[in-house]
C-alpha cells in the first residue's frame, strides 16, 4: 500500500499562515483507520468481484450530493449514500432508488465498512456552519482517502474551491487546497473539480427573501461570481465517469457569465415585478468582525467562515477563462450551451412560482417557494 508523507498530519493557523505540522494523536488515528480499512478489505476480498457501476456519494442530502444521486440512479448506476445517524433518516434517498449507509466523516472509524463493494467515490461533503470545518474537510477527508487507498478504490471525484490555492490565508480554502495536494499524492484515480457557486444559492439568499419583502444582504463591492446549477454539475460528474480523460485532473466548473451580487438582485427584483429591501454590509465590517471573533475561542469557526466572505467581497472575478472551460468541456465531452445560465434559470423558477402563488392566492409569507 502506497504510504503519504502528508499522512498523520494537521493544519496549524498562526499569524496568517498556514502550514503542516505533525500531530501523534493524528498519526495514532491515522493507523487506525487503515487497520480497519485494511481488513474490511480483506474481507471484501473473498467476496465478489465490485461492479464497475458501483458509487458511494459522500454529502449526498447537499445541494450538489442529491443532484448527483438522482443523476447517478437515472444513468443505471447502483448508487450509496453515506448519511450519518440521524434522527430523522433521509427517506427520499431511499425513496428515489438509493441505498443508504450509516458513516461519518468526524468518525473515521466508520468510514471503510462504508466502501465494501464500492467501485467510484463522490465526495461532495463540506461542514455544516454548526460543525468544525477542520474536523469534517480536514480529518475526515484524509481518512476517507486513506480508507479509499487501502480498499482498492478505482475513482474518487472530489469537489474543491476555484482558485483555493490562491488564498491560504483563508481556512476553509487552505483546506481545500491541501485535501486536493493529499489526493494527489495518494495514487488514486481522482478527478477534482473546483466550483464557483450554485444558481441554488441565489435562490435561498436573494430570490425567496425579495418574495417575502424580507431585507437581502449585499456588499458593497464588484465581485463577481459565474454560478452554476447544481443539476449541470450533477451532469458533468457523470459525463467524468464515462471515460478516464478527466483522470489525475483538477478541472473548474463555473457558468457561462459571472454576476455581482447587486446584479443579481436587480435581476430578481425584475422577475419579481418588486423592489428589494437591501442591506448592504460594508467589507471593512466584516473584517472587523472576524477579528473580533478570533479573539473568541468559541467563536473560531465563525471567524473562519467570515474569512472565507472576505474573499468574496474583494472584488475578484469567480470565473474560470474562457480557454480553461474549453479544455472542461472537451475533456467531459460535453456541449457548452447545454448548461443554464442564472437568468434562465432564475426565468423558470420565478414563472413557476408565480403561477402558484396565482393559482392557490396565496400571500408571500404563506408560500414555500423553495417548490
Amino acid at each position: 500500500m502506497q504510504t503519504n508523507s502528508l499522512a498523520g498530519q494537521r493544519l496549524n493557523a498562526r499569524k496568517g499562515v498556514v502550514a503542516f505540522m505533525p500531530v501523534r494523536a493524528s498519526v495514532s488515528r491515522s493507523s487506525r483507520v487503515r487497520v480497519l480499512a485494511n481488513a474490511a478489505a480483506a474481507a471484501a476480498a473473498s467476496g465478489t468481484s465490485v461492479p464497475k457501476n458501483s458509487i458511494l456519494v459522500v454529502g449526498a442530502t447537499g445541494t450538489l450530493g442529491r443532484q448527483i444521486v438522482r443523476r447517478a440512479l437515472d444513468d443505471g448506476y447502483d448508487v450509496r449514500c453515506l448519511v450519518r445517524p440521524r434522527p430523522n433518516p433521509a427517506d427520499f434517498l431511499r425513496d428515489w432508488g438509493a441505498k443508504v449507509v450509516n458513516g461519518d466523516l468526524t468518525d473515521p472509524s466508520s468510514i471503510p465498512a462504508c466502501l465494501v463493494g464500492v467501485n467510484t467515490v463522490i465526495d461532495c461533503a463540506t461542514a455544516r456552519p454548526e460543525e468544525s470545518t477542520r474536523k469534517v474537510d480536514w480529518e475526515g477527508k484524509v481518512a476517507l482517502i486513506q480508507s479509499a487507498q487501502a480498499m482498492g478504490i478505482q475513482r474518487y471525484v472530489f469537489f474543491s474551491i476555484f482558485d483555493c490555492d490562491k488564498h491560504p490565508q483563508v481556512p476553509l480554502m487552505n483546506i481545500k487546497s491541501c485535501t486536493e495536494k493529499f489526493l494527489e499524492a495518494s495514487g488514486l484515480d481522482y478527478t477534482t473539480f473546483r466550483l464557483c457557486g450554485f444558481h441554488q444559492a441565489v435562490i435561498g439568499n436573494y430570490a425567496v427573501p425579495i418574495l417575502e419583502e424580507r431585507s437581502v444582504w449585499g456588499t458593497n463591492d464588484e465581485t463577481r461570481t459565474a454560478y452554476l446549477d447544481s443539476q449541470d454539475v450533477a451532469k458533468m460528474t457523470m459525463a467524468a465517469l464515462r471515460g478516464d480523460k478527466t483522470i489525475r485532473k483538477t478541472l473548474p466548473l463555473s457558468g457561462p457569465k459571472a454576476w455581482t451580487t447587486k446584479e443579481v438582485i436587480e435581476l430578481c427584483e425584475k422577475m419579481a415585478d418588486t423592489n428589494a429591501k437591501v442591506t448592504t454590509v460594508p467589507t471593512w465590517l466584516l473584517k472587523r468582525t472576524r477579528g473580533v471573533l478570533r479573539s473568541m475561542q468559541w467563536a473560531a469557526d465563525a471567524a473562519d467562515r467570515l474569512a472565507f466572505a472576505e474573499v468574496l467581497s474583494n472584488n475578484e472575478v469567480w470565473q474560470a477563462s474562457a480557454a480553461d472551460m474549453a479544455e472542461t468541456y472537451r475533456l467531459l465531452d460535453m456541449d457548452p450551451g447545454s448548461v443554464t445560465g442564472l437568468e434562465t434559470y432564475l426565468q423558470e423558477y420565478f414563472s413557476r412560482i408565480l403561477k402558484k402563488l396565482k393559482e392557490v392566492g396565496a400571500s408571500a409569507d404563506r408560500t414555500n417557494f423553495y417548490v
